[in-house]
């Protein structure tokens, strides 16, 4: 049996959450500790017992996300299950740092700081209220992106997250996505509707964060990952480090290829995925996208001593 290990992304984030953890794992602990070192505040007492609506600011959420899925991560291997029992690491978005921290190609203190950085440029790219974003549920991937261009008329409009065979979600400006949202619904969609974010990520309005990003990724050594990465901008496995520093770049503007790379692994005879860190949204997406493949989440002591029964 053939596993893969993929970490949440944005959205995923629950006051308490990785706090039992910490408590029944040491080396769970250890994370949290090394994260508000790297940071220089007390980022694990905001998740634990902190303010929603402050935690879910990108720049918080970003390393407090990566940060439980490592974690949960470390307690699994305090079980006795290696890394390398993984054929491929993979993250939606930010949880593709967390999959390269998992893998060893970046220190867990390194990810915290870039995707501090990360979550800050991306907010701070665009004027609020100036971009948005949409949720279409019950058109592909294909069919967004048409329609995306269709609505664009001189502003930025793109298909931004592959999610799932029926859950393509749209980034760019305010107007653009919404007339996006009427064109959708007129095609057929089931559902298109704007989504609760600060700022339209993986679109070109991102860009002068991307050029953050750039320059913060130069400073920062990155190493081989112990396991193959499947990058989101690829939507297939990468090793080499500048390749996947290049990648980390192009995934600030450009779509998250969940749906592939989950296919792709699939096709590689991944039958087994396993979610590590806050929520379960991926294991639904992949459910729906490679069918009879098992998924299991790893958030609590409780989904650990399940498996270790």
């Amino acid at each position: 049996m053939s596993r893969a290990f993929v970490f949440p992304g944005q959205g995923a984030q629950t006051i308490g959450m990785g706090q039992a953890l910490a408590e029944a794992y040491p080396a769970a602990k250890a994370v949290f500790d090394e994260v508000d070192a790297a940071l220089g505040e007390n980022l694990s007492g905001l998740i634990w017992s902190g303010d929603i609506a402050e935690l879910t600011l990108t720049a918080n959420a970003q390393p407090a996300l990566m940060a439980t899925s490592m974690a949960a991560l470390r307690a699994l291997e305090a079980e006795g299950v290696a890394l390398e029992s993984a054929a491929f690491v993979a993250g939606h978005s930010l949880g593709e740092y967390s999959a390269l921290a998992a893998s060893g190609g970046v220190s867990v203190a390194d990810a915290a700081r870039l995707l501090r950085l990360r979550g800050r440029a991306m907010q701070d790219a665009v004027p609020v209220g100036e971009g948005a974003m949409a949720a279409v549920l019950g058109l592909d991937f294909a069919a967004v992106t048409e329609l995306s261009a269709e609505a664009a008329q001189g502003e930025v409009c793109q298909a931004a997250n592959d999610n799932d065979p029926a859950q393509v979600v749209v980034s760019g400006h305010k107007a653009a996505v919404e007339r996006a949202v009427e064109i959708a619904k007129a095609r057929g969609a089931k559902r298109a509707l704007l989504l609760p974010v600060s700022a339209p990520f993986h679109c070109a309005l991102m860009q002068p964060a991307a050029e953050a990003m750039q320059a913060a990724l130069a400073e920062v050594t990155l190493h081989a990952p112990r396991v193959p990465l499947v990058s989101n901008v690829r939507a297939s496995a990468v090793s080499d480090p500048e390749e996947i520093r290049a990648l980390l770049i192009a995934q600030v503007t450009g779509a998250v290829r969940w749906r592939e790379s989950v296919a792709w692994m699939a096709d590689q005879g991944v039958t087994e995925f396993w979610e590590i860190g806050a929520g379960k949204a991926l294991s639904g997406m992949i459910k729906r996208i490679a069918r009879g493949t098992a998924t299991q989440n790893f958030a609590t002591p409780e989904d650990i001593a399940a498996l270790a029964a």
